[in-house]
């Protein structure tokens, strides 16, 4: 077996991996192509762990003229400029959660920092006077125009999203920071912004009208995120020492990595992008696990489903314009954009007939752990443990290909779920098999379109194709008979796995599935 790779699991810098020989993904092309662009001002937007930090870090290292850790790389081979300018780096991101009080320490301590170096100006009090006098004596200490790298710009408005009083202060004291950067144009050479979403009423975006924000912009979709083509080329062997860990082929690894933590697109068309720490820890670790959700879900992110009631359904084949992508965080009428942003959501597809994109859920990984901050609709503390107790009844219903007993299994459940408006409606229990099926292991996929119309819920497991359709007041040989009527098997045909058909009758007053019939 090949010896394991050092992967940047937990090593956050480029100085570190270079160093450590750790492996590191080579993204300096697109360093290169931003260097030797049409602005010296970026913004870009990815969710949280997909590489932003690592990225802003390089840049560092590129400014500070570090050439010997580029050795190898595409910067260090194609750049022939290695300045050493000035570089003032704020870092918004890491485990702490803002406020007021934590924010203004956090800023009067970097900059005490940068001024131990460049020298302070004693009338300099406020925090953009003192921003702007720190870039001016960088500039004149040194002779070289400053570089200005800001990550997770948008971390401590974020973290009080929720809490207008207190996210209107801290606007005001990031507005504050950003201020110098247009009227210090003449002093600074490279300005580079990354976060997660675009806040208005910020000076950055009202005032830098020269800030090229490259977040959907072609030329930059791999920029941060693993590729599928650096996956197959750069990372063959990780995949291979992987595959041989978990006693399958290649062609099996490759196929479980695509399905856990690809799928992402932050433009379209798009190369498929992996989840890079997702793909980093499973190597790491050699288990295909949600490694993402177990860096904790954002609170915006719950505060945000709660906000909007949304539904599990509503995270399907969603519709979104061009201008919604980038529309800011207060003026979102829906949870769409905002979800897009942070990386729960991400393009499917593109309709130019209603000039529209099609968004969803990019991978397993996404999909369940969602599902899992979602199930508190439906389940509450005194059910939790009953919920799981039934999803491995159904999940072992399902390896034993007996999908009657997982019915059963929904059944009793639904029974002691508390009453609600929707119980009445169809879609409820469409909702319900769809995540009581995924969070026992299945892949389930609702709404699927076929030539004749549409199936309410499609079970796939390892060894069978679920067709079920539901009928809410009618009965169960109605439902089995549209699925033969409309052919909805020959959508998986091709497959080459037994189908089963299941109409399943859902009673009125009583709330629950009645009855169901099986085919196949």
């Amino acid at each position: 077996m090949t010896e394991a790779r050092k992967y940047p699991v937990g090593r956050q810098t480029f100085p570190q991996l270079r160093e450590e020989g750790a492996l590191y993904v080579d993204k300096t092309e697109y360093i290169y192509n931003m260097l030797h662009g049409d602005s010296d001002y970026y913004f870009l937007s990815r969710p949280r762990r997909f590489g932003k930090t690592l990225l802003v870090d390089t840049l560092h290292s590129y400014f500070e003229g570090k050439k010997e850790l580029f050795e190898g790389l595409y910067l260090g081979e194609h750049e022939e400029n290695w300045e050493k300018h000035p570089v003032l780096h704020f870092n918004f991101g890491g485990n702490v959660t803002y406020d007021l009080d934590v924010l203004n320490d956090a800023l009067e301590s970097k900059l005490a920092e940068y001024e131990g170096v460049y020298g302070k100006e004693d009338y300099c009090k406020t925090i953009n006077t003192r921003f702007a006098a720190l870039i001016k004596n960088a500039y004149e200490k040194t002779g070289k125009r400053v570089v200005i790298l800001i990550d997770e710009y948008d971390k401590p408005m974020l973290d009080v999203v929720h809490k207008p009083d207190v996210l209107q202060e801290i606007r005001v004291v990031m507005r504050s920071l950003y201020s110098p950067l247009k009227s210090s144009e003449k002093y600074i050479r490279f300005v580079f912004l990354t976060g997660i979403t675009k806040f208005t009423q910020m000076t950055i975006f009202s005032e830098l009208n020269n800030l090229l924000n490259i977040s959907a912009d072609k030329r930059f979709a791999g920029i941060c995120g693993i590729t599928k083509e650096e996956l197959t080329t750069q990372l063959h062997q990780d995949v291979a020492m992987m595959a041989e860990h978990l006693s399958c082929s290649y062609d099996e690894m490759l196929l479980r990595l695509i399905e856990n933590y690809d799928g992402y697109h932050f433009c379209w068309p798009s190369p498929d992008i992996f989840n890079p720490y997702s793909l980093m820890k499973a190597f790491s670790t050699r288990e295909i696990q949600a490694h993402w959700f177990e860096t904790a879900t954002p609170t915006f992110v719950i505060e945000l489903l709660r906000k909007y009631g949304v539904q599990p359904l509503g995270l399907q084949n969603a519709k979104m314009q061009l201008t919604d992508f980038d529309a800011p965080i207060e003026a979102a009428l829906t949870h769409i954009p905002m979800l897009y942003q942070s990386g729960y959501l991400t393009i499917k597809g593109y309709s130019p007939i209603e000039n529209m994109y099609v968004v969803g859920l990019p991978n397993r990984e996404v999909e369940v752990g969602l599902m899992t901050q979602m199930t508190q609709y439906y389940f509450t503390a005194a059910t939790t443990n009953l919920k799981n107790e039934t999803l491995c009844e159904i999940s072992l219903a399902l390896h034993n290909d007996d999908i009657d007993s997982a019915l059963h299994a929904v059944k009793d459940l639904i029974e002691q779920l508390p009453y609600t408006d929707n119980t009445n409606y169809e879609g409820n229990y469409q909702q319900l098999l769809y995540l009581m099926f995924l969070m026992a292991g299945a892949t389930v996929e609702v709404e699927q379109h076929t030539r004749q119309g549409r199936i309410d819920v499609m079970v796939r497991t390892k060894t069978r194709i679920y067709i079920l359709e539901i009928k809410l007041g009618e009965p169960s040989a109605k439902a089995l008979k549209q699925i033969n009527e409309k052919n909805y098997a020959s959508r998986f045909a091709k497959e080459g796995l037994p189908i089963v058909k299941v109409g399943v009758s859902v009673d009125k007053d009583n709330h629950n599935i009645s009855e169901w019939k099986i085919e196949g």
